[in-house]
Order: structure tokens, then sequence, then C-alpha cells
């Protein structure tokens, strides 16, 4: 017969979005988690603890973390460490509890004051966006988490992420912050790029962009996911020249301020294409000299400061 696993109580600290949904999850999955004490600063905070984690009481960050065995710290990355520094000093951090942060950025080191206390710690990041509500618990079945913790406590963390329903991938100390630079760049980005277009067609007059877009885009994720940029098409692989002016000129007068984004992206576009030896090298120098004549205007319009070389137009070859 086999001896029933220890209770492990879970306190919160940061009941964010981020937070309020992995502390739920917890709570779902029951045995040996017990979510036993959160604690949130602004209205929405406890509005959403209230929704996502009912009955669960709200406390002080030292209370919570003094009262359980797993402190969950899903706090912003530059509070991190000292949220961290600031419990260690009170005395609410102990030897062998399990001390857990969720930021991409940050390995162990902000957490090396809890484990100069002889605190078991872990770096555990979703690679997820998270609306903080309920829709939020499903979407983490499958999802991967970024890893980071010692040999001691490598079988926790693991069977932590099992709990939540996501994936295991381990990210050496060293590489988290390129780690979660990637995810930004893909996701955060991704927004950005998405939210321009989707402004560019409306101005053009179409009625629905989003819904103009989604096959597009879900194509063109699905293909560069599988292939890489192998999938890349358009005006840039092909080197045409004068749609590309075409475009930015029209970008300059009915959306200029997707025309700095375009640019960068366009200059990035050429740089892979070049590579591959899609374009040729003379067609090559012509865009390019194309998109940097059109990036002091793209100053201009912004209002950003030119560097001298942005401010000068290359003559083409």
């Amino acid at each position: 017969m086999s001896t029933p696993e220890a209770r492990l109580r879970i306190g919160l600290v940061g009941a964010g979005k981020v937070g309020s949904v992995l502390a739920a999850r917890l709570q779902r999955a029951g045995d040996p988690f017990e979510v036993v004490a959160a604690s949130g600063e602004s209205d929405a905070s406890r509005d959403r603890a209230a929704d996502l984690l009912p009955g669960v009481p709200l406390d002080k960050p030292s209370a919570v973390a003094r009262g359980c065995d797993v402190l969950l710290l899903t706090v912003p990355d530059d509070m991190l460490a000292n949220v961290v520094r600031v419990l260690a000093d009170s005395g609410a951090l102990r030897e062998g509890q399990y001390v857990v942060h969720t930021s991409g950025r940050h390995g162990l080191a902000p957490l090396a004051p809890a484990a100069a206390l002889g605190a078991r710690v872990v770096a555990l990041h979703p690679a997820m966006t998270f609306t903080g509500t309920a829709v939020d618990l499903d979407r983490l079945s499958g999802c991967v988490f970024g890893l980071t913790a010692g040999d001691a406590e490598r079988d926790f963390a693991e069977r932590l992420v099992a709990a939540l329903g996501g994936r295991a991938m381990w990210v050496p100390e060293e590489m988290r912050t390129l780690y979660h630079a990637g995810l930004a760049h893909g996701a955060n980005h991704l927004v950005t790029l998405v939210s321009e277009a989707m402004g560019m067609l409306a101005a053009a007059g179409v009625a629905e962009p989003g819904n103009t877009l989604r096959p597009l885009l879900q194509a063109a994720l699905d293909n560069t996911l599988e292939h890489g940029d192998a999938t890349l098409t358009g005006p840039i692989v092909r080197g045409d020249v004068q749609t590309v002016a075409a475009h930015l000129e029209d970008i300059a007068v009915n959306a200029p301020d997707a025309l700095p984004t375009y640019v960068a992206l366009a200059r990035a576009t050429l740089d892979r294409a070049v590579t591959d030896g899609r374009v040729l090298p003379i067609r090559a120098a012509t865009i390019a000299a194309l998109l940097d004549g059109l990036a002091g205007r793209a100053a201009r319009t912004t209002g950003r400061v030119e560097t001298p070389a942005a401010a000068e137009t290359p003559e083409a070859p």
C-alpha cells in the first residue's frame, strides 16, 4: 500500500493575470497541492483572486510566505529581486521551502537570498499569453514551461508543470534572457505587427481587417513554424522594387505610424532573402537604398530622432 503524498500548501504573491491562473489550475489539480493564501495590491488583483480563487484568503506577502510550503512569486521582472530580498530579510522564508518564480527573463539569481536560507528555488515560466480569466485554465494544457533549477529540485519542478497541464523544457541559467527575448519578439511584436496591418487595411476601407487577415496569417504562421523562412513570399523576395516603393509611399501618407516598422522588417526580410540567394545582390542593393531613403521620412513622420546615416538618401546603383 503506497504512502499518501504529503500535502503542499501553496502561497501566491502577486495575484495578477499569470499568478491567479496558475494558482487556480493547481487548485483544480488537487492533491498534493492546495492554495492556502494569496496577496494582491490592486483592486483588479483582488477581484481576479475572488473570481479564480474563491475562498482563498488574501493577506500580506510576508504572511503568505510564512504560511506555505510552495511560494509562487508572480511579480513583475524588475520587482522580483527586491521582493525576494524583503521576504528573506523579514524572516518569511525558511529552509526546505520551495520558492518558485514565473519570470521568463530571470533564472535562479534573483532567488539567491532565499537559497542562502536553505530554500529550494525554481524558475518556472509559462510560454503563454494570459487574459487573467477562467479562459486561460484550459489553455495551459500542453503549454511549454521554461524551467531552470538545481538537480535536487528538477523532479519537483517537473511535477509542478505536470499538475499545471504543461510540458517541461529546461533552459540553462545563462540563456534565460535570450529565451525570453525570443518569446517576446515572436509574441509581443507580433501583436504590434498585426495591429499595424489591421490599421492599414482599415485605412484602405476594408470593413473587417481581422477577418481578412486571419486565414492569411494562420497559414503564414503554420508554414513558418514548420519550415522557417523558406516560406517567405512577397515583393521583397521577388525583388519587386517598384511595388516596395509604392508600399512605402502609400504607408507614409495613409498609415505613417506603421512606416518605421515596415521599413525595419523589410530590411530584415531582405537580409534573409539575400543570404539564401533568392534576391540578387544588385536588386537587393536597389531595395536597400530605397528603404534607407525612407528611413529619414519615417523618423520625421513619427517624431523620432534621426541618425546622420538615416537622414541621408544614398543613391541607387
